[in-house]
């Protein structure tokens, strides 16, 4: 399907959109979903990114155990600067920015944690979008 790029620029805010909120409610299997059964996610630099979606929940929920415990902060994940780059294979790279803002309960100040940039591989399957391979570099760590 052939469809126009505006088109596709708000589809794939939409699936950033549906993405990110299962993220930040810690709802890891629904957050893996939106990836290929295959799909890659590499989101700590140095560490080995994890396989399929099995591995990814295995991954965040291990990530948020080791990070923040029981730790009642409320993250946000803002994904910005979006640029859609549809390939001849009819997968689509994006790259974008990420911040991540964190608010403890009864302080109304949200702190920013390290912004990072983020490139995506995205495909159509059964005529839905899905994240093929993720790739997070925090910009601390370049």
């Amino acid at each position: 399907m052939n469809q126009p790029f505006t088109d596709l620029y708000v589809e794939i805010q939409q699936f950033y959109a549906t993405q990110v909120q299962y993220l930040d409610a810690l709802r890891f299997e629904e957050f893996a979903d939106t990836f290929t059964e295959d799909g890659v996610f590499g989101h700590v630099r140095g560490a080995p990114a994890a396989h399929g979606r099995a591995g990814i929940v295995a991954a965040l929920s291990e990530y948020q155990e080791r990070r923040y415990g029981d730790d009642p902060t409320q993250r946000r994940h803002w994904f910005n600067m979006l640029k859609v780059m549809p390939q001849d294979d009819g997968s689509i790279v994006t790259s974008y920015y990420a911040v991540v803002l964190a608010t403890k309960p009864g302080d109304p100040v949200a702190l920013p944690t390290p912004s990072c940039s983020v490139q995506d591989v995205l495909v159509r399957q059964d005529g839905r979008l899905l994240a093929q391979e993720r790739e997070v570099s925090a910009d601390h760590t370049l």
